[in-house]
């Protein structure tokens, strides 16, 4: 599985893209494998509870997982799927 990810996590994870080979197909098997691989991103998206934080955004071919199933949402191998920290600015 291909993750895209942006801004702040390019830095964690060393680049654009990440190849993951996560043990399930919803978004959460994604983010753990994503945090197995690079630990310091799980306090940049999760909650204590396991929860996406406050504007960190999950895309699976351009939807937003909040219209979908959220962290329980199927992906597919040859699904997009973007991964968005929150984002400072103005």
């Amino acid at each position: 599985m291909q993750v895209k990810v942006f801004a702040n996590l390019r830095d964690i994870c060393g680049g654009v893209q990440v190849e993951v080979i996560p043990e399930g197909n919803r978004v959460i098997d994604i983010l753990d494998k994503m945090i197995e691989k690079f630990p310091e991103m799980e306090e940049e998206i999760l909650t204590p509870q396991k929860e996406l934080k406050p504007f960190v955004h999950v895309y699976i071919n351009g939807k937003n997982i909040v219209h979908l199933e959220e962290l329980e949402t199927r992906v597919a191998e040859n699904d997009q799927f973007a991964l968005f920290p929150p984002v400072a600015g103005g």
